[in-house]
């Protein structure tokens, strides 16, 4: 029996892009590979010997991070200051800000060769700077592809919108001037377009 209630319509699932099924085995095939490479060489140098490289490795990428945390805040305060002085605050050229940095602390923790090599490389300023400007170049295409306007950001910020009860999206923004009138007779009618 129906009730003349049409039933909405089941949302369709999408299916898996190639990178979700790519990266999970990509990182089981990095694991994998990451034993086998320890194993190697605790054959040739020992187990001692590896025992050594990661602890070496754990305690070099805690110094690094810790270095850079340091350096982002210094940088961090610089900038407020900066912007209490009204001066507009500048942003590192890629590959010298601390998020690579950080990065490059976190896979020298990681237990592994490989992640220990990836982690040294990104120490290095040329290959940080040739990572940071690809970086920003794809985010910067993305950002355009979306809507995000010529900047870095783009428009972002001028794309803040206002949702409505019933769904709608208004774009603006609100601008008090003044204290709002005390309520009258019960609540205001709702905006009608």
């Amino acid at each position: 029996m129906t009730t003349g209630v049409p039933t909405p319509p089941r949302p369709t699932r999408s299916r898996p892009g190639k990178l979700r099924r790519i990266i999970p085995l990509a990182f089981v095939a990095w694991f994998v590979l990451e034993i086998w490479l320890l194993t190697l060489v605790a054959d040739a140098a020992g187990g001692f010997t590896v025992l050594l490289l990661l602890v070496a490795g754990a305690v070099l990428g805690g110094v690094v991070i810790k270095a850079a945390g340091r350096r982002a805040f210094k940088n961090l305060s610089a900038a407020v200051q900066q912007a209490q002085d009204g001066a507009l605050p500048q942003s590192p050229r890629p590959g010298e800000g601390s998020g690579l940095v950080m990065l490059a602390g976190l896979f020298l923790i990681v237990p592994g060769m490989i992640s220990d090599a990836v982690g040294l490389l990104l120490l290095l300023p040329p290959v940080r700077g040739l990572i940071g400007r690809r970086t920003e170049r794809a985010l910067e295409r993305r950002m355009a592809a979306a809507g995000g306007g010529d900047g870095f950001l783009g428009d972002a910020f001028q794309q803040a919108r206002m949702r409505r009860p019933d769904g709608k999206v208004v774009p603006g923004e609100v601008i008090r001037d003044r204290e709002p009138a005390p309520e009258q007779d019960g609540p205001r009618p709702p905006l009608t377009p």
